[in-house]
């Protein structure tokens, strides 16, 4: 096997920036400038703090158009604490969860494993594989993932149930990356070190009225830990805070993107980029003769493309060979277990960058084989 650091890519192959990690992601330096600003080392519960708060709650309210009643909801903890949050105060007696890769499995094993709940209606697939939610007599409440990054599969958004049940979406990785209406959801989340670029540890819901109110009385019937108590963090949220300390940075760097996003033409110019980064990458693999795209066409991800390779070409090798020249982070998701390599095109990656990864690898498997 050719050693990796005598393998020689040619400039016109090398990326600008080479990040393409599927979280965290890419940070723009214009983010990292941000950190500079006075908010950083004070507290939370003051004007400083809350005014950005604020500024990416008012943000993401004009990003995503959201309709009159929804709430921008801040918590701490991540879509880890989320999962076992929404046991708690969003699913009143029996849910149904779409699997379809590993971060759906575990929001699924959280509601699998709430003494208090009636088991789940599972419907699950192998990954790579695609299953949805199925309006069912029962259900209260219908969770699945919007974009599972495991595997890079998306999914349809749109409501399930009667006027009573709630739709939960998880949107990590593909909210800010496509043009959305996510009022098709009931409880619409995601984290900031996807397409928005920050660091993680806090999650962000756009929480409908119906919502609010499960919200609202499942904590009063519940004990709930403060830390998992969602009504906790709406009352936070409405403050323009948090319950716990939050990262400044990340609250920082999530805010200047946000405004980025906005200045770039929204929505609709973030699925610009996405679609023509991620266009580049599954047409490039399907002109390959070593590569062929994991997910079927229909259900491709606009942000986490995952692409198989043959049995003569060993994915890791080539990821360590470009890692070795600071093109990092495109292994596959672990668990898997797949001969791919796995590429975040996120908003704040440019497509000529793109177009020269393509390149790297070319000149990597030309180089491997």
């Amino acid at each position: 096997m050719t050693n990796n650091h005598a393998l020689s890519l040619s400039p016109e192959s090398l990326p600008r920036d080479g990040r393409f990690g599927s979280g965290p992601s890419k940070v723009r330096k214009e983010q990292l400038a941000a950190i500079q600003s006075p908010p950083m080392g004070t507290s939370h519960r003051q004007p400083g703090v809350r005014n950005i708060v604020g500024a990416i709650q008012s943000g993401l309210t004009e990003l995503f158009y959201l309709p009159d009643g929804y709430e921008v909801i801040v918590g701490n903890g991540g879509a880890s604490a989320l999962w076992d949050a929404i046991t708690f105060n969003l699913v009143d007696d029996r849910a149904q969860t779409a699997v379809i890769g590993e971060f759906s499995g575990k929001a699924a094993r959280a509601i699998e494993r709430a003494p208090w709940l009636a088991a789940p209606d599972v419907r699950r697939v192998e990954p790579g594989q695609m299953v949805e939610c199925h309006t069912t007599p029962g259900i209260d409440t219908y969770i699945y993932a919007h974009n599972e990054t495991s595997t890079g599969a998306t999914t349809t958004l749109k409501r399930f149930g009667d006027g009573g049940a709630l739709t939960v979406v998880d949107g990590t990785s593909i909210a800010g990356g496509i043009d959305a209406d996510v009022s098709a959801a009931d409880f619409y989340y995601f984290s900031p070190q996807k397409c928005f670029g920050a660091d993680g540890g806090l999650w962000l819901a756009f929480a409908s009225p119906a919502a609010l109110d499960r919200i609202e009385r499942l904590s009063s019937e519940r004990w709930t830990p403060d830390f998992l108590n969602l009504q906790l963090a709406v009352a936070n949220s409405r403050k323009a805070q948090t319950l716990n300390t939050p990262a400044i940075a990340t609250l920082l760097m999530l805010e200047n993107q946000i405004s980025w996003m906005l200045a770039e033409g929204g929505l609709a110019a973030m699925e610009a980029r996405t679609h023509a980064s991620s266009s580049a990458i599954y047409e490039w693999a399907t002109a390959r003769d070593f590569a062929s795209p994991f997910i079927a066409p229909e259900y491709r991800s606009p942000v986490v493309c995952t692409i198989d390779f043959a049995d003569d070409v060993d994915a890791a090798a080539i990821a360590h060979m470009l890692r070795a020249h600071s093109i990092v982070d495109i292994e596959p998701y672990r668990s898997l277990g797949r001969n791919q390599v796995r590429i975040s095109t996120f908003p704040a990656i440019d497509i000529e960058d793109v177009h020269r990864l393509l390149s790297a690898i070319d000149e990597a498997v030309a180089a491997h084989r």
